[in-house]
């Protein structure tokens, strides 16, 4: 694996193995790594900046990296592209890919969740196996609706029915929603005390909820 300490090692190998007219040969791995971190900078970087991040790259040899991965992305059919802006570079979409992502854009929006689903998905998480009574004690409104959505993107689940008057059902969460909020297991979820705000939705206003909800491991 290529590492920083690496790099220059690798450049000492190039020279002393030129390809015979004195010229060192580009460096082993380094359009792999520029790639790497075009990708998650975000925005755009100036070679200066690359070259802080890979030592022991010459200019003329990041730069020539740099030309060599913009070719391998200006092959026909290829979704991405490497362009220069802003004074450095960037990995962006080709513009004729645009409709494309726009409805991605658009599957996303309606794929959000509401508030009062966060809400109770939320409940259902410190609070399972809860039933449905319970969630509506602690929300103060009606939530049957929004258990159904959450079914139906299989978010919740139906885990067994409660020993009590009318066996009502009991619900908890599933093993998509500890991939889509990157959970290992329900022992990872954060203290409720700890919990300031969720993405693109205002701060849960859960004041009944037990500090120290059940999160005990009901799904399979």
């Amino acid at each position: 694996m290529m590492t920083p300490e690496t790099v220059e090692a690798e450049l000492e190998h190039d020279d002393c193995n030129g390809n015979g007219n004195g010229n060192s040969s580009p460096l082993s791995g380094l359009k792999g790594i520029l790639e790497a971190i075009l990708f998650v900078s975000g925005e755009p970087l100036s070679v200066d900046r690359m070259l802080g991040v890979v030592e022991g790259v010459s200019r003329a040899e990041l730069v020539s990296a740099l030309q060599a991965l913009q070719a391998d992305y200006a092959v026909e059919g290829r979704g991405l592209q490497l362009v220069e802006v802003a004074g450095g570079f960037q990995i962006a979409t080709r513009p004729d890919c645009a409709p494309w992502i726009k409805r991605l854009e658009r599957v996303k929006e309606s794929a959000r969740l509401s508030r009062s689903a966060m809400e109770t998905l939320a409940i259902v998480a410190y609070k399972q196996p809860v039933v449905r009574a319970e969630i509506e004690q602690i929300r103060g409104v009606d939530s049957a609706a929004v258990l159904k959505t959450l079914l139906e993107r299989r978010l919740v689940r139906i885990v067994g029915r409660k020993d009590a008057p009318g066996r009502p059902i009991m619900y908890g969460t599933t093993r998509q929603f500890r991939q889509a909020f990157g959970l290992k297991d329900l022992s990872n979820q954060p203290a409720l005390r700890d919990i300031k705000e969720l993405q693109e939705a205002e701060p849960l206003m859960l004041q009944n909820l037990d500090q120290n909800g059940d999160a005990s491991s009901v799904e399979s």
